[in-house]
């Protein structure tokens, strides 16, 4: 029996399908309660659609998607003034400023699809194609034209059946996601402290030593509210200074974030004389700890060492709490790295609408994304 398989596209989470998080129950990232968190408080500069894919009338397949335009932004990364910048930004507002991602920009990993267990694969992927393109459609159509498709974050294993679907696009790999392995023995800190070689296990110490004086502190939704300000400029700081940025989150994010996921969502604030000096944010999924945003004062950060003892913090937090991982992501790979993080290579795919530079989008896609040299640590013995 040939069973067809639909689509339909949802421009609000609250008209999402019933069934919906039984399809996402392995990704809290895919469930309805984070995309009402992602459509209430996004970046100003981004429309999230949803995908439902129908066997019949069944539920088989749900899948995000985020509208990027550019022209909300002030910055896309002010840490590189020179004539390649302006260059790059001259091609992004011309060539680039409207970026359908199938996923999720914010995130590392595979966050854009889930499906049904029995599912026929290729034919769901190919149901997703034909959403994408009537959502590229409807897109035009209210005058914005999709410049630049991406789907994104898979592994090697995970990119195979979308490259044999979506034949046209270019393979990428971006930057790879730092994933930090839970060895099953460890319980405490202190046991990850023991498995580290000397030269890093007195990195540790020095770390802890520079950070005296500052109080971690788990914050509830009303201390997030009564630190909303204080909190935005911390992370701005932080976004800002980041090589290439094509989103800044809203104000009211963490906030709205913590009302929602509640005990899924766990923000800790760094407190030195009784002033907010940084923050970081974790998020429970499943048995992995993934990190979300963080933000600091650079001033204490560099003298306190701030941003290595966050790390040691998420490690301390994710053993005590029984995870088996916990997802770096990008950016910072060495001094992540350093802590025990390993990298995971991440691959996508991208088109342009423009078939001539679809022609040499491997150009451009070197271009738009500035390499990194780094090298890689290991901390245990």
């Amino acid at each position: 029996m040939n069973t067809t398989y639909s689509f339909q596209i949802y421009n609000s989470a609250s008209l999402l399908p019933l069934e919906w998080n039984s399809l996402a129950a392995d990704n809290i990232f895919l469930t309805r309660e984070y995309l009402e968190v992602l459509e209430n408080s996004s970046p100003v500069n981004m429309i999230c659609h949803f995908i439902g894919i129908f066997n019949e009338d069944q539920l088989a397949g749900i899948a995000l998607t985020q509208f990027l335009f550019a022209e909300k932004l002030d910055s896309f990364g002010e840490r590189d003034q020179c004539l390649k910048t302006s260059v790059r930004n001259f091609a992004f507002k011309n060539f680039a400023s409207h970026v359908l991602f199938v996923g999720n920009n914010m995130l590392t990993g595979q966050n854009a699809f889930a499906f049904a267990k029995d599912i026929k694969q290729s034919k769901a992927i190919k149901t997703l194609h034909k959403a994408i393109n009537q959502l590229k459609k409807d897109l035009k159509a209210s005058g914005r034209k999709v410049h630049i498709t991406s789907i994104k974050d898979f592994t090697a294993a995970e990119i195979e059946p979308l490259q044999a679907e979506f034949k046209n696009n270019y393979t990428f790999s971006t930057q790879p996601n730092m994933v930090f392995e839970i060895n099953k023995s460890w319980t405490t800190e202190q046991n990850y402290i023991d498995a580290l070689s000397k030269k890093y296990r007195d990195q540790y110490k020095r770390a802890r030593k520079k950070a005296e004086g500052i109080i971690k502190q788990k914050m509830s939704l009303t201390d997030i509210k009564k630190y909303e300000d204080v909190i935005y400029d911390l992370y701005f700081h932080v976004a800002k200074n980041a090589p290439f940025n094509t989103f800044f989150l809203a104000r009211n994010h963490f906030s709205f974030f913590k009302e929602i996921m509640k005990d899924n969502f766990l923000f800790y604030g760094y407190f030195l004389d009784e002033k907010l000096i940084g923050f970081n944010t974790l998020i429970k999924n499943g048995t992995a700890m993934d990190t979300y945003f963080l933000g600091y004062d650079e001033t204490i950060q560099r003298e306190k060492m701030l941003y290595l003892n966050m790390l040691y913090d998420m490690i301390a937090c994710s053993i005590n709490q029984g995870f088996s991982e916990i997802v770096f992501a990008r950016t910072a790979l060495e001094i992540k790295s350093s802590v025990g993080a390993k990298p995971v290579k991440m691959y996508g795919l991208i088109t342009h609408s423009n078939a001539l530079i679809n022609h040499n989008i491997a150009k451009l896609f070197n271009y738009l994304e500035p390499k990194t040299e780094w090298q890689e640590r290991n901390p245990f013995k």
